[in-house]
């Protein structure tokens, strides 16, 4: 199955964490779309280039849309070993802390970097 991650490629540890998984990851698997550097991506999605920004988003191949921690569980399913991980994180109670952290220190690397606040800007 086919997905597509939207990631942040002008962030350093959002980049260097994709360039991870574009190393590990079997070449059919998935289309990975810097959506910083060009935004053209998020064109066919009701998604702003903001919002994007702000939480890493994936489409698998029926359309669904995951965001945030639901992005990297569905990116992990489709990595050897990650997998077990995934497994882990959609236990009932851990999927909901993971999300409640993660949704945290997206808002605070959101807020930090200049090129997430112009694309707010541009959104208004």
């Amino acid at each position: 199955m086919m997905l597509t991650v939207y990631y942040d490629g002008k962030c350093g540890l959002c980049r260097r964490e994709i360039e991870y998984y574009k190393r590990v990851a079997p070449a059919d698997r998935f289309v990975w779309l810097d959506i910083a550097n060009d935004p053209a991506g998020l064109a066919d999605l009701d998604i702003s280039q903001a919002d994007a920004l702000r939480r890493l988003h994936a489409r698998d191949a029926s359309g669904t849309i995951y965001v945030g921690v639901a992005a990297f569980v569905a990116i992990w399913q489709a990595l050897d070993y990650w997998r077990y991980l995934a497994l882990i994180m959609k236990l009932p109670f851990l999927q909901p802390l993971a999300a409640l952290a993660y949704d945290r220190f997206a808002d605070y690397r959101f807020s930090r970097l200049a090129h997430c606040q112009i694309a707010l800007k541009s959104a208004k």
